[in-house]
């Protein structure tokens, strides 16, 4: 795990502010593999966040715990447009 410099209450704010707005996201699955997606952040909660993709066929996992964030793992950046 790689020590993050900002703390788990910085972490949460930030991803408090973008709900409810398009974001798009960036999984790191590992051996250089990588998924993208766009979706709204729908829930904030104490323990973790969800995102509920535009493409209704996505298979892949939609919700994170904040060390996935704090750890590079999963990477949010919110959308210039919304679908």
């Amino acid at each position: 795990m790689i020590k993050s410099t900002v703390s788990l209450s910085q972490v949460k704010e930030h991803i408090k502010n973008m709900q409810q707005k398009a974001v798009d996201v960036t999984l790191n699955l590992g051996r250089n593999k990588y998924v993208s997606y766009s979706g709204t952040l729908s829930g904030v909660y104490p323990a973790l966040f969800t995102v509920v993709p535009f493409d209704k066929s996505f298979k892949g996992k939609t919700s994170y715990s904040y060390s996935e964030f704090m750890c590079g793992k999963v990477k949010l950046k919110e959308s210039i447009k919304e679908a």
